[in-house]
């Protein structure tokens, strides 16, 4: 057995190949863009490498996109193949296969759990516990992935490589459960152990984005430009924060700069490149920036998957771009797939059920139909659901409170603003909601 730099235990590993698997695991610890080319490389010094296999299996996952499902099953077939060829695989290897499989299936929070249970017994296992908190993160079980982080923390120490990153991803869990000023010092000493942990990073600048700290916000990210910038597309999602810091501050120009060159720079369609470019856009039209023609672009790619509802955070965003594209008849096709979605019993399919297709309802008909009162306030404490982070879901609360100011019902707003003020404090989108109320009390409606 061969346990490599970060924790993972191998079985009879060729060892050249232990190296480039390393180069993976960093890669997908940072947010760096040769994770691929690292994992072919220690394939190709050990075709029976079940590590190997099980992580590209996870890297077509967590992208969810249905056509690149075959290849996660054929890399999970890969890694069951290698572990009939090594024979008795070691606990670690066990559970990346069996918890592809459960992914595959569906079935994230079951993956989760399988992975956070082999990490309970060996709390070292970094990639483990990085891909159990992507698949909660993407389930929006912050809860789980602050209990993840919680229970191993005291079997790491500053001497152990690989703490730096951990610490970033104990912060983005303190963070979303509301625990901001341990979030902010867990995730500064994440940068100082790590300099190049774009999570720990990104933890702190959600931080600001929550309590409203703008030129902190904008000063944190600038300062940091060399280490994001060095990322996989995980840049353009910082440059989506900054943005959002830009648009707080009231530099609209700015903001669309930023959209054109650095969160939206070319026409991918990976969904959390499109949540970034959708959200931003959407966030300037609900307050009356004028964006041009840019939703096209947006529309063409959401048009492309208006029949892939594997995730539906992601689905939702693509029917956003359809909506402010005017492509309804698209925008009611992806509604259908949604409502076909539901039916099935799989996380996503729960998912849609409890609050993607009250969600998608709202969405379609915004400003045109006015939604009831009573479906607006249900949804808002509800979109935790849907996973992404508050900062991510909050293009849907502001639809909400838009929706709600749109009826001229000051009671709806209201509550529809408690629930965002749990976690987030009033900023200027507030201010301008409650001022547009005060200009047109003749149609307010208080109950």
């Amino acid at each position: 057995m061969d346990v490599d730099r970060y924790g993972t235990a191998h079985t009879n590993a060729d060892q050249r190949a232990l190296a480039p698997f390393e180069d993976a695991t960093h890669a997908v610890l940072a947010h760096r863009p040769n994770a691929g080319a690292a994992l072919e490389a220690a394939i190709a010094f050990d075709p029976a490498l079940v590590s190997a296999h099980a992580l590209k299996g996870f890297a077509c996952l967590t992208l969810a996109r249905e056509e690149l499902f075959p290849a996660a099953r054929s890399a999970a077939q890969a890694a069951r193949e290698a572990q009939r060829d090594k024979g008795d695989v070691t606990a670690a290897e066990a559970a990346l296969v069996d918890a592809l499989a459960l992914g595959i299936d569906g079935r994230f929070g079951a993956a989760a759990d399988r992975l956070h249970a082999f990490v309970a017994t060996d709390p070292h296992a970094l990639l483990h516990l990085k891909l159990a908190q992507s698949l909660r993160f993407m389930v929006g079980d912050v809860a789980g992935m602050l209990a993840d982080t919680r229970a191993i923390l005291p079997a790491w120490d500053e001497t152990r490589p690989g703490f730096g990153y951990l610490l970033g991803c104990h912060a983005f869990a303190l963070e979303e459960t509301g625990e901001f000023a341990a979030a902010e010092t867990a995730g500064r000493r994440a940068v100082a152990l790590a300099p190049d942990d774009a999570w720990g990073l990104h933890s702190v600048a959600h931080v600001y984005e929550m309590r409203g700290r703008t030129a902190d916000g904008i000063g944190w990210i600038e300062a940091a430009r060399p280490v994001w910038t060095g990322c996989n597309n995980f840049a353009f999602h910082m440059a989506w924060h900054l943005a959002l810091f830009h648009l707080e501050a009231g530099d609209d120009a700015r903001v669309l700069h930023l959209y054109d060159t650095e969160v939206r720079p070319r026409p991918t369609d990976d969904f959390r490149d499109m949540a970034n470019a959708v959200s931003l856009l959407w966030r300037l039209e609900l307050e009356g920036v004028a964006v041009g023609d840019r939703w096209e672009a947006l529309a063409e790619v959401a048009r492309r998957r208006r029949r892939d509802t594997t995730l539906a955070f992601a689905a939702l965003h693509n029917l956003i771009a359809l909506v402010a594209a005017g492509d309804n008849a698209s925008a009611r096709e992806l509604a259908a797939a949604m409502a076909e979605k539901a039916r099935e019993e799989t996380d996503q399919g729960d998912t849609i059920r409890a609050v993607g297709l009250d969600l998608a309802g709202v969405i379609v008909s915004f400003g045109s139909v006015p939604r009831e009162a009573a479906a607006l306030v249900a949804l808002a404490p509800r979109l935790q659901n849907l996973g992404g982070s508050h900062a991510q879901r909050d293009v849907f609360v502001r639809t909400l409170a838009r929706a709600a100011a749109d009826r001229g019902d000051r009671a709806a707003l209201d509550r529809v603003l408690a629930a965002r003020r749990r976690l987030k404090c009033d900023d200027r989108f507030v201010a301008d909601l409650a001022a547009c109320l005060d200009r047109r009390p003749g149609l307010l409606i208080h109950g």
